[in-house]
């Protein structure tokens, strides 16, 4: 099928008009290549803010005629000049990697370049760099003038007067003329150009003959000038015909990425790149032939999508819209939806069967050319295909046998489908399928109305009584048809309805459940969000107050050892014992760990490498770490007992919330000081931390060298640097 046909059965021929205004010059609109590749360009590109071409002729016929060694008009050198300055305007820009790799490795033969020097903005040659044709033009501007002259002089002569009809100089058919009533060869001898619609002449008066004549061979004169440009310009491009042919394909592919970004961006629509899977999902999709649309938001999954329900309800707009949505996307055209819930598939083949009843001769060669659409289908794969009123044309009941047989073994040749029904009898036979998804249009029972909206997963009531009475046909009579339509089938299609309207309810209520989970979640998150707040500000607390003890502490003992006193020394004392149970709580005892030792560290399991004083060297998941034993609990035998998977070489990361991200050294022993600073860093590795603060105190810096020594000798050490503003305090980057 050709795009043209398909853009009118899908009613998007005003869309890809109205798309293809934004193009430069006219051309089909798919794109050659990788449709990945082509979106990536297009996202990169829309967030680059530039002009966009202007219209330039299709160049392929010149293209050919270069081969040939034609020579070109000064127009068509033109086109080519456009096109060049263009890609010169887009690399002066500031362009984003993907677009600045592709136009920059685009370099012009330095031939062409100098060509474009010779044109002005309006493709005129520029006779600046020509002083013949400099010469000449100026001459044709006092010729001109001395023609415009001579006319106002003519207008002023008092044997003209009673013949003129108004006193203004008119081009016409290129001359300037005067316009005259009959009988004004008595006054002037001139020629007639034209006549007025109101029986007037145009005029030419002969004094202005010479003058003419001149214009005529300086005209002459300088389209020579233009010709040889002509020729040494096309003998050029005839050299470089493979480069002029290769940025003519350029420049396509820029005018199709840049036709769509500012078609997008004047509707606010969005780029859906098909995926692999084959599955439709819209979220809030409107057709764009629709002023005022529902938005419409389904699942297609399946291989048969079964549309029923309400007459006049949109079935056939939706199957139009499905159909849209995947050719659009297919193509890389933008439209509205909601991209972040919208998915659609790729198909190689995309139709529609729509025929209007109101256009059938006959049922006879309705059903015949369904019957020839579908024999063409076994030919196809990867087809996405929309049926509208597929029992149209024949008997209901053998169609609904016929069709589902079809349907059937067209889907298993990987062939979706897309159909809408009235008949209750294909979708009871299609719907026990696996394959066939029904969706019901909706029908508004107080207001008699179709509500243009589905529901999926049900089968849809007709209402073709209820369209009846809607459109005027009177009650009585309507009743007289229900009870020979029969009560039993009636009280069949309520059934059917309630069912519809039941799914309905429930899946508002999912919904509504469904927002609340997600509230509900919000909430929890942000909850958690705030303990860990409050917990890194109780332990930045924590730490400060530490700092402010130790250094309390520090200087309490400086002083005493100025001035050594009794009651000083009992105060010292106190003060130690308020720290000891500090102390104590964090080396609790625990039970003796020995050398190859299955450990607990948080919330990591490992393997006792060594065992020092008060720290122990284990190994969590081929990392090599110091903690105090006071973190470590032995893994009991029955936590033995299940062997455990070969852990991947992977660094464990757990909530950094719970781990200190600085350590205090002040007052402490070189020996001690580095031992909890190498036990500290590998902590700090274990919970990915990427920067963590030593706090060494200034002093004589004796503790604040070491320390650098050692972090310098660190194999996990990335950088660190003294904190400015505060000596005191070493900043690690691991």
């Amino acid at each position: 099928m050709s795009h043209s046909s398909l853009y009118k059965k899908l009613d998007i021929e005003e869309y890809i008009n109205g798309f293809k205004n934004f193009l430069a010059r006219d051309k089909d609109i798919a794109m050659i290549g990788d449709t990945n590749l082509h979106f990536k360009f297009i996202k990169e590109l829309s967030l680059l803010e530039f002009k966009p071409p202007k219209n330039v002729l299709s160049l392929n016929n010149q293209l050919n005629r270069l081969k040939k060694q034609a020579i070109l008009s000064i127009d068509e050198i033109y086109s080519f000049v456009q096109i060049l300055e263009y890609f010169n305007y887009l690399k002066s820009l500031t362009l984003p990697p993907l677009i600045s790799n592709w136009i920059n490795d685009i370099i012009l033969p330095s031939q062409i370049g100098d060509i474009i020097t010779y044109f002005t903005d309006k493709g005129d040659i520029n006779s600046q760099k020509d002083e013949e044709l400099l010469n000449i033009e100026n001459a044709i501007l006092l010729n001109k003038k001395a023609i415009k002259d001579s006319l106002y002089n003519i207008l002023r002569s008092s044997h003209l007067s009673e013949f003129l009809v108004d006193s203004q100089i008119h081009f016409i058919n290129n001359e300037e003329t005067l316009l005259v009533r009959g009988g004004f060869s008595n006054a002037v001898k001139a020629s007639v150009i034209a006549r007025s619609s109101s029986g007037f002449f145009y005029i030419l008066p002969q004094s202005l003959s010479d003058l003419k004549a001149k214009e005529s061979a300086l005209m002459s004169q300088k389209e020579l000038i233009i010709l040889r440009y002509c020729k040494d310009f096309s003998s050029i491009m005839s050299e470089n015909e493979r480069f002029l042919s290769f940025i003519n394909r350029e420049f396509d592919r820029f005018d199709h990425y840049q036709a769509r970004i500012f078609f997008a961006k004047s509707k606010d629509y969005e780029f859906v790149l098909p995926q692999k899977s084959n599955k439709v999902i819209l979220s809030n999709f409107a057709h764009p032939a629709l002023h005022d649309p529902v938005p419409i938001s389904l699942s297609f999954e399946k291989k048969i999508l079964l549309i029923t329900g309400v007459n006049a309800g949109g079935k056939t707009m939706l199957l139009k819209s499905i159909l849209s949505a995947v050719f659009m996307s297919k193509y890389l055209l933008p439209f509205r939806c909601n991209i972040a819930k919208t998915h659609i598939g790729h198909f190689d083949i995309i139709d529609a069967i729509i025929d209007d009843p109101q256009s059938v001769k006959n049922d006879i060669s309705t059903f015949a050319g369904r019957m020839v659409e579908f024999a063409k289908l076994f030919e196809k794969k990867n087809a996405i295909i929309g049926v509208d009123e597929i029992e149209l044309g024949t008997d209901s009941d053998e169609a609904a046998s016929l069709f589902r047989v079809l349907l059937e073994e067209l889907a298993k040749k990987d062939i979706y489908f897309i159909v809408t029904t009235h008949h209750k009898r294909l979708a009871s036979l299609l719907a026990p399928n696996k394959e066939t998804g029904l969706i019901a249009a909706l029908f508004d029972e107080e207001k008699r109305i179709p509500t243009y909206t589905f529901l999926e997963g049900s089968i849809g009531k007709s209402y073709a009584f209820e369209t009846a009475l809607r459109y005027g046909i009177p009650r009585d009579i309507v009743s007289k048809v229900v009870k020979l339509h029969g009560e039993d089938k009636e009280r069949l299609n309520e059934l059917i309805e309630n069912q519809a309207m039941l799914e309905l309810k429930m899946r508002q209520k999912l919904e509504d459940i469904e927002a609340e989970r997600q509230r509900l979640g919000r909430k929890h998150k942000s909850l958690i969000e705030l303990e860990e707040k409050l917990n890194q500000n109780f332990e930045s607390q924590k730490t400060n107050l530490e700092v402010a003890y130790r250094d309390a502490l520090h200087k309490a003992q400086e002083a005493l050892k100025q001035h050594e006193s009794k009651e000083g020394r009992r105060l010292l004392n106190d003060a130690n014992k308020i720290l000891q149970p500090l102390k104590q709580e964090k080396a609790k005892p625990i039970e003796a760990l020995r050398e190859g030792d299955k450990v607990k560290y948080r919330s990591h399991k490992g393997m006792v490498l060594s065992i020092a004083s008060d720290y122990a060297t284990i190994d969590v998941d081929g990392l090599k770490i110091k903690v105090d034993l006071a973190n470590l609990r032995k893994i009991g035998d029955e936590e033995k007992s299940i062997k455990p998977k070969k852990p991947l070489k992977v660094v464990a990361t757990v909530e950094k919330g719970r781990a200190a991200v600085s350590v205090k050294l002040i007052g402490m022993f070189g020996d001690e000081a580095i031992d909890k600073l190498d036990r500290f860093i590998s902590d700090a590795l274990v919970h990915n931390f990427s920067e963590v603060q030593v706090i060494h105190g200034g002093g004589a810096g004796i503790l604040a060298k070491l320390v650098g020594e050692f972090l310098k000798n660190h194999p996990k050490i990335k950088n660190f640097y003294r904190m400015p503003g505060n000596l005191g305090i070493t900043v690690v980057e691991l």
